[in-house]
């Protein structure tokens, strides 16, 4: 019973944070035309970073890791920092409702490809057909069966470079997970990736604090502490504990949070077939983290 409890708030806690995510597609789009995608990346994991370390302090977090735990910190510090250029660069050119919708869609499909190919993970038939489904709501969101792929174009590329780039973070997470604690490994990632960042983003006076508005920074202070430090991290701690094909899937529900902001903030359309796309999405990730009833097949 009180496993079914944990579970069930568990999940809500996802949804809430991924619906945070979705918020983070429009709120970046705000930054990004507001500074530049060099700035903007380079402030959103510094504040994350910063934001990070009271709650490792308050949670007595263990603060150590082996050589190997290292290298994959830093290999998905590197990962995130390009994910976080792609981000805001994708957004500069194209709509966050979009964009959002393609990441998140793209992302766990191919974060499950590559857990079955490099971690040799399992899955029952139950949760192919849940996967399935969320295929399916991703094409119908991307408009596939009534457009077919006209949504590919030189401006979709930063979309579909943070989907890949995203998918290697997921499984990189769930192999680091067993030589660090995940909120240490999350502390570090973001330390990486602001650095990276800011190495690139210095041409740019990412310190003038004068040189952009109020709007960039209340903007990109909320999309570091909400999206960044209390989603993300939540992100990284479940790949960790309950696999990262079956994390993955919660990104079908961040397009809920993209469009609906989207459409509030910048007045994107909001069309049936996104809709009853989102609606799948959500449904396949409740038969994805469905138990098996005791006694079943």
């Amino acid at each position: 019973m009180d496993n079914t409890k944990n579970t069930t708030k568990y999940i809500l806690w996802m949804i809430i944070a991924m619906l945070f995510w979705g918020f983070a597609w429009t709120a970046g789009k705000v930054a990004a035309e507001h500074s530049n995608a060099h700035v903007a990346a380079f402030w959103r994991y510094a504040i994350s970073f910063i934001s990070i370390i009271p709650v490792i302090w308050f949670l007595k977090t263990p603060l150590k890791t082996d050589r190997i735990g290292f290298l994959y910190m830093l290999g998905a510090g590197a990962l995130t920092s390009l994910f976080n250029y792609l981000f805001f660069a994708g957004l500069a050119h194209g709509q966050a409702g979009y964009g959002g919708t393609m990441v998140t869609s793209l992302a766990p499909i191919i974060t499950y490809i590559l857990s079955i190919s490099f971690l040799g993970t399992a899955v029952s038939s139950r949760q192919i057909g849940a996967l399935f489904i969320g295929i399916f709501g991703a094409l119908i969101l991307l408009r596939v069966p009534f457009e077919g792929f006209g949504f590919l174009n030189i401006d979709s590329s930063y979309f579909l470079g943070c989907a890949f780039v995203w998918a290697l973070v997921t499984v990189i997470a769930q192999k680091a997970a067993k030589r660090a604690h995940l909120m240490f490994y999350t502390l570090v990632v973001f330390g990486i990736t602001a650095l990276i960042n800011m190495l690139f983003a210095m041409p740019y006076r990412p310190f003038d604090f004068k040189a952009y508005d109020e709007t960039f920074w209340i903007t990109i202070f909320l999309i570091g502490v909400l999206p960044g430090t209390f989603s993300t991290a939540l992100y990284f701690v479940s790949a960790g504990k309950i696999g990262a094909h079956r994390t993955g899937v919660f990104m079908f529900i961040v397009p809920v949070g993209a469009i609906v902001s989207s459409w509030v903030v910048y007045g994107e359309a909001l069309e049936m077939t996104t809709l009853i796309g989102c609606l799948m999405a959500f449904a396949a990730v409740i038969l994805f983290n469905m138990k098996k009833a005791k006694g079943a097949m």
